[in-house]
């Protein structure tokens, strides 16, 4: 049977117009809802939160701002309702008086939610101030998954000056769990593999060792009006790096039998020391795409996400790996494709600009082979128009995981790796782990480029 076990560190992203390029969670989750009309005019509401949910408190703020002036509106009173998997947390009244409403959170395992401040006579509206604002402690943000904010504004520029009917605004935030889950090799070895979802919870989690396959499902709601205000769907797989039976050069990946674009797949090496991860990254046009595949099939759409996650040989070179500071890229490719013990493999790679992708004339490098924490080989050369060529032969007793190592780029001291794994028991496995040197959590803009198979 499988086992599951909860890690307890909880992350805070906003899925409403969120930037691509942090999609992988670092710094502050702000969610803005755009087009609020009240009275004539045109606000902005944004919903901002550390996305690291970690500490005993944290801070929600909740901010109105008028778009002609770009300034805070005045004396604001939000109606703000917290609803996750359909059930209400709270639905009170908040006062802002210059537009901008902090929130202390406080999760305890307390049954019932307790708001902490002083409350006006006119719509019992809590109100607080930067020195002591508004606490709300209880059972709220203590299980992951989606978490949607109805906000409604009842009063502006004059506390007295209360609207009926401003219109319900939605914003959805969701809370990341890290959830362990333990399968079984072909040999019946205990794996284990461990899910991150930026968007809602993973669940029906299965590792299948004869397919060499990965399957999981996240509820998702495929209607329109949903599906307008999702800007990102974001999911991690991770095993551990010493998992040969699941190492690939590249992944296929399907939901609810479509497949998906490759530029949705991409192999992280780095973030984590000991751990391969996975990305499925899915924007907005993808989700479209998926649903109008679903369409064609199917007379009603599900209600989740069944995800899909397979080894593929197919590798695209050249590869690309980046050094720290992103001055250098390297491109590696290799022959012949497979890499045997006791066939000259030829190693072909380009030292290029990072920003301009430009070939960089006259670099000088130190190429560096490691196996089991050993060199087993070590060369300087320059590239001269920028490309070269190193030459290695395996011996029969040089097998395994093997890291591809350029030092001294251009005599900076910066580096970058690459690696693979020959395995000739179970005919030669050329596996790209990509161990990047990079500071940080993947960018989804140019640096994915550098992590996609094609």
């Amino acid at each position: 049977m499988m086992s599951i076990k909860n890690f307890g560190i909880f992350v805070i992203v906003a899925s409403l117009l969120f930037p691509a390029s942090s999609v992988y969670g670092h710094g502050f989750g702000i969610d803005t809802i755009s087009s609020v009309n009240v009275q004539g005019k045109e606000l902005s509401i944004s919903v901002e939160m550390p996305m690291y949910f970690e500490n005993q408190q944290d801070q929600i703020t909740i901010t109105a701002t008028e778009d002609e002036t770009k300034e805070n509106a005045k004396n604001v009173t939000f109606l703000i309702g917290l609803f996750h998997k359909d059930e209400m947390i709270f639905r009170n009244y908040f006062f802002a008086e210059n537009g901008v409403l902090p929130i202390i959170v406080t999760p305890t395992e307390d049954s019932e939610i307790t708001i902490h401040g002083e409350q006006d006579s006119l719509l019992g509206a809590w109100h607080g101030t930067e020195s002591n604002p508004i606490e709300i402690s209880g059972p709220l943000f203590v299980t992951g998954g989606l978490y949607n904010f109805e906000i409604e504004v009842r009063t502006i520029d004059e506390p007295t000056n209360i609207i009926e009917d401003s219109g319900i605004y939605n914003a959805d935030l969701s809370l990341i769990e890290t959830v362990s889950f333990i399968e079984q090799d072909d040999e019946n070895n205990d794996v284990e593999f461990r899910s991150k979802s930026y968007f809602d919870t993973i669940s029906n989690f299965n590792y299948d060792s004869e397919a060499k396959e990965v399957t999981f499902e996240m509820p998702f709601d495929w209607s329109e009006k949903q599906m307008s205000h999702v800007s990102v769907v974001h999911v991690e797989t991770h095993f551990p790096k010493e998992f040969v039976e699941f190492l690939s050069p590249s992944y296929s990946a399907y939901v609810n039998g479509v497949e998906l674009f490759k530029s949705s797949v991409s192999v992280d090496d780095y973030t984590e020391d000991h751990e391969r991860i996975v990305h499925l990254v899915l924007l907005q046009d993808h989700l479209r795409f998926l649903k109008n595949e679903m369409k064609k099939s199917n007379e009603s759409l599900p209600d989740n996400m069944s995800f899909t996650l397979s080894t593929s040989t197919d590798i695209a070179f050249p590869l690309e790996a980046y050094t720290k500071s992103e001055d250098f890229k390297i491109n590696l490719s290799w022959d012949p494709l497979n890499v045997e013990p006791d066939v000259p493999t030829n190693f072909i790679f380009t030292i290029r600009d990072g920003r301009t992708n430009d070939p960089l004339r006259s670099s000088d490098y130190t190429f560096v082979i490691i196996q089991n924490g050993q060199e087993i080989h070590r060369v300087s050369g320059l590239a001269q128009v920028g490309g070269e060529f190193e030459k290695f032969t395996f011996s029969e007793d040089q097998t395994g995981p093997t890291i591809i190592k350029f030092e001294n780029i251009r005599n900076t001291g910066q580096e970058t790796e690459f690696a693979l794994v020959v395995v000739p028991e179970f005919g030669t496995i050329a596996i790209l782990i990509l161990v990047i040197s990079l500071v940080g959590i993947i960018s989804f803009t140019r640096k994915h480029n550098a992590l996609t198979f094609n």
